[in-house]
């Protein structure tokens, strides 16, 4: 049967991430739709991507942008290294990288400049790292990065009122029958598992720090996790600094 499944934040945890895709059994008639920050975290940043370009000659993926994949790109392409990017995991990616021959980096680096912002299935579903700001929709954003960066979407969906009248809510949160995201750890909310507030799903569990990686059937919401991704690195911190 032929699934449309995606998967939330990696942060150089690839470990969690083999665990997941043979949890969840994928294959090749699965289409994968990654929402983004693959690197930033655990030791394996680099090692991850190699492992995506490879799993795109034999399987259907998408792939989104995230806020980390930002930065690390800018690196790469330039060799700066904002402190800021440092500080929140940049330090660990770079590191990945120390034994990463220079054709290969540039491989890395088309394979972020090749990813997209944000995809729109079939079904009116909407695949993006954080959200959007504009009423007409994200290919209207004014910044394309903001579509990496923004929490408002999140937010809002969070403090919508069910029994509110559905004409009095967001414009652009009715746009899409379903909106998948990541971005923003279901952790600091007390969730070790994917939330849905209203039309969005948050599968950003936390694997940057003592959460788990999860991967989600877009059609029937089952999900498979990861262990707690710092079990599986257990020397070192990620994220938790």
């Amino acid at each position: 049967m032929k699934r449309t499944l995606v998967i939330g934040d990696i942060h150089g945890g690839l470990r969690a991430l083999h665990q997941v895709l043979e949890r969840a059994d994928v294959s090749t008639d699965d289409t994968l739709i990654f929402l983004g920050d693959y690197v930033d975290g655990w030791s394996e940043s680099a090692q991850v991507i190699s492992f995506l370009i490879d799993l795109e000659k034999s399987h259907r993926c998408v792939f989104i942008k995230g806020n980390h994949d930002l930065w690390c790109e800018g690196w790469l392409d330039a060799g700066i290294a904002p402190h800021t990017w440092l500080m929140h995991g940049g330090s660990s990616t770079a590191k990945s990288y120390q034994d990463v021959a220079i054709d290969m980096r540039l491989v890395h680096l088309n394979f972020f400049n090749g990813m997209k912002f944000y995809h729109i299935d079939g079904q009116n579903r909407l695949f993006v790292h954080a959200g959007y700001t504009s009423v007409y929709g994200p290919e209207e954003e004014q910044y394309p990065d903001n579509l990496a960066w923004d929490r408002t979407l999140w937010e809002t969906a969070m403090v919508i009122d069910s029994g509110l009248n559905p004409d009095l809510f967001p414009r652009r949160l009715k746009m899409f029958n379903e909106i998948f995201i990541g971005h923003t750890p279901t952790i600091r909310y007390g969730f070790e598992t994917p939330m849905h507030r209203y039309n969005v799903w948050n599968i950003d569990t936390g694997a940057a720090f003592y959460g788990k990686l999860t991967l989600l059937d877009v059609d029937t919401h089952q999900y498979w996790q990861s262990d707690t991704v710092q079990n599986l690195y257990p020397d070192e911190k990620g994220r938790n600094q």
